[in-house]
């Protein structure tokens, strides 16, 4: 997903003592009746079809980063081996064109570039999507270079167990990811599902760079680019799903939504004066429907919260969506107190665990059809719970 380092969205301050759920505003209670008449947490069959994926879908947000570094091929098979039903990717590319996973194409925190002293003279600042960035990009190196650096935890003061992994991969390719899935599929007899994020595309189409071509040639190659292809594509720009549709990439296509004051990139880019809070207007919604099947809003876009981080009433934006046609994958869920709301906090430990499985079920309840989730497993048990309520 995007916009992780905006520390005042993504880091809570402090954290409370836990609260019990019951101070939270559910409303909403014909979403959850509909979430079940949906699937019941179970797929109908194994068409490649969006519509067959377990409701709600369980979607493993830059694999099993809760366990494992994130956008990695361990990260990408924990994922699969507790629970995922789909396995999300974000693309960036190299110097030399090739598609790389990463969440970001800063890769200061993800690699340890800054132990390569042969590469110190790269750091540099850069403007992405009107944000000054210092650090090292993948824009910067080729594949390569970049193959002589290896990942790590991204946020080790929270996650201290992930860092055990510290240099133990590689950042994988695209395509070696694509390699990866055929090959999971063959051992499951079920192909993989994929969520694969375009990063920054108008930045990278300035640079050069395009993405949506480099995609579509390798979904293409691997079979991925139909209707019914396990496949889901997501981009934080209309205009990169835009683009994608006019390439011919029939894959089911995720707009995803960060704050209702914000905009999208390539918006203001083309001096396009809508933000968030006009996109998930009836009106807006409608629009959308027109080039994606599905939304991917930031959670506080379906339950906002207070100014104490509690949750509040639900909005009607899962409504307002399936009245247009459209699926909703919010983001992220994670198990971390510093990440959840204050009423499913345990302890006074930002980076103890809380209440997670409370957490999903008021999320579940709205009537989502699925969730980006760090931490898959606890998704997996939280949405068997659901569903035999």
């Amino acid at each position: 997903m995007q916009q992780e380092h905006r520390p005042g969205r993504r880091t809570l301050l402090g954290a409370a003592a836990a609260l019990g759920a019951g101070a939270v505003v559910l409303g909403g209670g014909a979403g959850q009746a509909s979430a079940a008449s949906r699937g019941n947490g179970h797929g109908h069959g194994d068409s490649g079809s969006y519509k067959d994926l377990p409701v709600p879908t369980v979607i493993g947000h830059r694999g099993g980063s809760g366990y494992r570094p994130e956008h990695t091929l361990g990260s990408y098979q924990f994922a699969l081996d507790n629970g995922a039903d789909v396995i999300e990717q974000d693309l960036v590319p190299t110097k030399d064109g090739h598609l790389v996973c990463r969440h970001e194409n800063d890769i200061t925190a993800t690699t340890n570039v800054a132990d390569h002293p042969e590469f110190a003279s790269r750091k540099t600042t850069k403007t992405v999507d009107g944000e000054a960035h210092t650090g090292w990009f993948t824009e910067d190196f080729t594949l390569a270079e970049l193959r002589t650096l290896r990942a790590k935890e991204r946020i080790p003061g929270t996650r201290q167990h992930n860092t055990l992994y510290d240099g133990h991969w590689q950042v994988p390719t695209f395509e070696e990811v694509l390699k990866w899935a055929d090959e999971q599929g063959r051992k499951r007899g079920r192909r993989v599902w994929l969520h694969i994020e375009t990063k920054h595309p108008t930045y990278f189409r300035k640079a050069g760079l395009g993405l949506e071509e480099r995609l579509a040639t390798l979904l293409r190659r691997y079979g991925r680019a139909g209707r019914n292809a396990h496949t889901l594509l997501q981009s934080f720009e209309p205009s990169s799903l835009q683009r994608l549709n006019k390439l011919g990439v029939d894959c089911p296509k995720v707009l995803l939504l960060d704050d209702l004051t914000t905009r999208p990139w390539d918006f203001t880019e083309a001096k396009d004066p809508r933000t968030v809070a006009d996109l998930i207007t009836p009106k807006g919604l409608k629009w959308v429907s027109g080039f994606a099947q599905g939304i991917g809003p930031w959670l506080n876009l379906i339950i906002p919260r207070d100014k104490n981080d509690k949750l509040t009433k639900p909005t009607t934006l899962v409504r307002d969506a399936h009245a247009q046609g459209l699926i909703l994958h919010p983001y992220t869920m994670r198990n971390e107190n510093s990440f959840l709301p204050a009423d499913f906090r345990r302890g006074t430990d930002p980076n103890a665990y809380g209440d997670a499985l409370g957490a999903f079920a008021v999320y579940f309840a709205t009537g989502i059809d699925g969730i980006f989730s760090d931490n898959c497993d606890t998704a997996v048990i939280a949405r068997a719970d659901f569903v035999k309520k």
